[in-house]
C-alpha cells in the first residue's frame, strides 16, 4: 500500500508538466513553418510527396515556395487557397491534426476558334494553280484600252464582293448630283447589325453628304456608305434597287446587290462583272479623286478625325493609281479592284477571295512586275504582248 502510494503522488507530481508539453505540441503544429510540419509525415507519404515534386517542373516549385515565403512561412490557417504565380496555387489546411501544404499547377487550355471559311475556299477554287502563285483564287488583269485579257483565273466563279460594293454605292450618289454640302447625320439605322463592325462616326454625327461620300470610298466607312443609301431620295430600299439596274446596265449579269456598304455575304460578283464596273466608275471624275485619296480629316464635335487609305499602293511611287476599291468579310477573303497604269498601260485588275492580311496586295505586286517584264509599249498607241 504505501509503495502504491507513492507512485501515485509521483505521477501527480509530473502531471503539470505532461500537460505543458502536451500544448505546446499542439501550438508548435499550428506555428512551425511548413516545410518543418511536412517532416513529421510518415515515410511513405513523405516519399510519395517527393517523387510528386521531382515531377512537378522547376517553375512550379519555385512558385510554390514563393507562395510560402509570401505567408511568411507560416500554416496556421486552415483551408487557405494562397498562388503562387499565374498558374500555380497553393491549398493549405489541416489534415488529422498535421498541416498539408498541396501544390496545384493549373493547366491553361487555349481554346482557338476555326478561321471561317470563305466561299471560295469551300467551292475549292483555292485548288487552282496559275503561273504567277496568286493568292487570289479568282484573279482577272484586263488592258482597259484594247480589252485584252492578259491575266485570268476563276474570272467567271460568282462570289462574295465586301466593301468592292462601295463603288457601286459611291458611283450611284456621284451620279445622282444631290447637294454635296447638305447635313446628313448617322442614326441608329446605320449601326452595323451583320457583322458588328465598329466606327468612329458615332450615333448622332453629322457629315455633309461630300464627306461621307469621301470617307466610304477611300475608307470603307460602312455608317457613311450606309447613311448615303439611306438618306437617297426614295429611301434605302430604291437605292438598292437602282444598284442592281445600274449593274445590268452595265452587262453585269452575275451581280447582285442587297445593301449598299458590303457588309452582307448576299452581294455577290464576278470578276468580269467587277472589271465592268470598274471601267464604268473610272469614267467619273468624283470616283477617281475620292477613291485615291491618301488621307482626309472631319470634324466631328470638337474633335478632328483623320482617316486614311485602305490600300497602301496608293501611297507608293512604284504605282499611278486611278481608282481602286478595297474590301473584306470572312466570306469573301481580300479583295481588291483597281484602274493602274503599269508598263504603259491603262490595265483593270480584278483580285478576290485573297487569303491573308496582305495577300492582295502582293498578288497586285506580282501581276505588276509581270506586265512589266513580259508585256511592252510598241510605239506610241499599239501594243505588242510578249511571251
Amino acid at each position: 500500500m504505501p509503495e502504491t502510494r507513492l507512485r501515485r503522488v509521483s505521477i501527480q507530481r509530473f502531471l503539470p508538466a505532461f500537460k505543458f508539453l502536451a500544448v505546446a505540441l499542439c501550438a508548435s503544429a499550428f506555428l512551425l513553418p511548413g516545410a518543418q510540419a511536412a517532416k513529421k509525415e510518415k515515410p511513405a507519404a513523405a516519399k510519395s510527396a517527393v517523387a510528386k515534386k521531382a515531377k512537378a517542373p522547376a517553375e512550379a516549385r519555385r512558385n510554390a515556395s514563393a507562395s510560402k515565403v509570401a505567408r511568411g512561412g507560416r500554416t496556421e490557417q486552415a483551408d487557405k487557397v494562397v498562388r503562387g504565380g499565374r498558374n500555380v496555387v497553393a491549398t493549405i489546411r489541416k489534415k488529422n491534426g498535421k498541416t498539408v501544404v498541396a501544390v496545384q499547377r493549373r493547366s491553361v487550355v487555349r481554346v482557338e476558334t476555326p478561321a471561317r471559311q470563305s466561299f471560295g475556299q469551300m467551292a475549292g477554287l483555292h485548288g487552282t494553280d496559275d503561273a504567277l502563285d496568286l493568292k487570289s483564287s479568282v484573279a482577272l488583269v484586263i488592258d482597259q484600252d484594247t480589252h485584252e485579257v492578259l491575266f485570268s483565273k476563276n474570272d467567271h466563279a460568282v462570289l462574295p464582293i465586301a466593301s468592292l460594293t462601295k463603288l457601286m454605292t459611291g458611283l450611284l450618289i456621284s451620279e445622282a448630283h444631290l447637294p454635296n454640302d447638305e447635313l446628313i447625320t448617322i442614326t441608329q439605322d446605320d449601326v452595323d447589325t451583320e457583322k458588328g463592325s465598329r466606327s468612329r462616326l458615332t450615333v448622332g454625327t453629322t457629315l455633309s453628304r461630300g464627306e461621307l461620300l469621301h470617307l466610304a470610298l477611300m475608307s470603307s466607312e460602312n455608317r457613311a456608305a450606309h447613311a448615303l443609301g439611306r438618306t437617297y431620295p426614295g429611301g434605302l430600299t430604291t437605292f438598292v434597287s437602282i444598284m442592281n439596274a445600274k449593274a445590268r446596265m452595265l452587262g453585269m449579269k452575275d451581280t447582285r446587290y442587297v445593301e449598299p456598304t458590303g457588309l452582307s455575304s448576299r452581294n455577290q460578283s464576278s470578276a468580269q462583272d467587277l472589271a465592268l464596273l470598274v471601267n464604268a466608275a473610272y469614267s467619273d471624275a468624283t470616283v477617281r479623286s475620292l477613291s485615291t485619296s491618301p488621307e482626309y480629316q472631319v470634324e466631328v464635335g470638337n474633335r478632328v478625325l483623320q482617316f486614311n487609305t485602305t490600300n497602301r499602293l496608293v501611297r507608293s511611287p512604284e504605282w499611278d493609281i486611278g481608282l481602286q476599291k478595297t474590301g473584306y468579310i470572312s466570306e469573301a477573303g481580300q479583295c481588291l479592284v483597281m484602274q493602274a497604269k503599269v508598263a504603259g498601260r491603262k490595265l483593270i485588275m480584278v483580285f478576290l477571295d485573297s487569303a491573308g492580311k496582305f495577300s492582295r496586295i502582293a498578288d497586285a505586286e506580282r501581276v505588276r512586275r509581270w506586265v512589266e517584264a513580259t508585256h511592252a509599249v510598241s510605239g506610241p498607241r499599239g501594243f505588242q504582248v510578249a511571251g
